[in-house]
C-alpha cells in the first residue's frame, strides 16, 4: 500500500490538499459554534454540509494509501476513476452522518431537556466514551481497522469495473471504516462535534490507527486507554479537560 502511495505522489499530494483545504473551511464554520458534549446539530442542511466537508478533512489523509492502491490497479483504465472512488468513500461517511443526526434530533425531541448536561448529558457523554473505549477492543473494530489497514485483499474481491464500479468499491472501503470508526465518531459527539481540538485529536487517532506501521492490537489497546480515561475525567473531573467546553444550558443557535 505504501509503495503504490510513493507511486502516486501526486494523487496522495492532491488528496491532502483537499483535506487542508476542508479543514480551514470546517475551521472557520466552526467558530464559535461549539458549545460543548451534545451541542445542537443545526439544520438538516447546514449540518450535512460542514460534516461531508469535515469527513473529508478528517479521513483523506488516512485513506489516501488506499486510493493510490487503487489508482495503481486501475492506471490503464481512467484517472477519474481514484476520484470516483474518494466520492463514494465519501458517500457513505455522509449517509452515517445523516444516521447520526436523525438519532441525535429525534433523541432531543422525545427526551428533550433530559439530556441537557445538568441532567443526563454529562454522565451520557462520560458513557460514550467509555464505550468507545472498549469497541476499541472488541474482534470487529479488530476486524474493521484490519481491511483499513491491508485493503488489497478488500479491493480485490470487491472489484467492479467502470466508473459505477469505483462508486461502489469507494462506498464498500467507506463501509469498513465507518465499522472501524464509529465509535471515535460517536466521542467526538460526546466531547463536542463543532470542536477543532477534538475534531483534531479524533482525527489524529484514525489516523495513526489506519497507517502507523505498528502491531494493530498495540495502536488499538493505546486509543482504548485514551478513551477510558477521557470518559472517566468527563465523568468525575470535567474541568480539568482544557479543550471541553461545559455546556451552559443554552441551545447554540446555528443556520
Amino acid at each position: 500500500m505504501y509503495t503504490a502511495a510513493r507511486a502516486r505522489l501526486g494523487l496522495v499530494a492532491a488528496l491532502w490538499v483537499v483535506a487542508a483545504v476542508g479543514w480551514v473551511w470546517t475551521a472557520r464554520q466552526m467558530r464559535g459554534m461549539d458549545a460543548g458534549p451534545w451541542t445542537s446539530l443545526g439544520s438538516l442542511g447546514w449540518f450535512l454540509g460542514v460534516w461531508t466537508v469535515m469527513m473529508a478533512a478528517m479521513m483523506f489523509p488516512s485513506v489516501a494509501p488506499t486510493v493510490a492502491l487503487y489508482a495503481r490497479m486501475t492506471k490503464r483504465r481512467s484517472p477519474l476513476r481514484p476520484w470516483l472512488f474518494s466520492a463514494g468513500y465519501l458517500l457513505t461517511w455522509t449517509v452515517a452522518g445523516l444516521i447520526a443526526y436523525t438519532v441525535g434530533v429525534t433523541a432531543t425531541r422525545i427526551l428533550g431537556d433530559a439530556l441537557a448536561w445538568h441532567n443526563a448529558g454529562r454522565a451520557l457523554a462520560g458513557t460514550t466514551l467509555i464505550v468507545a473505549a472498549i469497541y476499541e477492543v472488541t474482534p470487529l473494530k479488530d476486524v474493521c481497522l484490519g481491511k483499513c489497514r491491508s485493503p488489497l485483499g478488500v479491493l480485490l474481491g470487491s472489484w467492479r469495473e467502470g466508473n459505477a464500479g469505483a462508486v461502489r468499491m469507494g462506498a464498500r472501503n467507506g463501509a469498513w471504516c465507518v465499522g472501524c470508526c464509529w465509535a471515535l465518531m460517536a466521542s467526538l459527539f460526546a466531547l463536542g462535534v463543532m470542536s477543532v481540538p477534538w475534531m483534531a485529536l479524533v482525527a489524529g487517532i484514525i489516523a495513526v490507527e489506519k497507517t502507523v506501521p505498528w502491531h494493530r492490537k498495540v495502536v488499538t489497546y493505546a486509543t482504548s486507554a485514551v478513551l477510558l480515561v477521557l470518559g472517566i475525567l468527563v465523568l468525575v473531573a470535567p474541568d480539568m479537560l482544557p479543550a471541553l467546553v461545559i455546556p451552559s444550558g443554552d441551545r447554540m443557535p446555528m443556520s
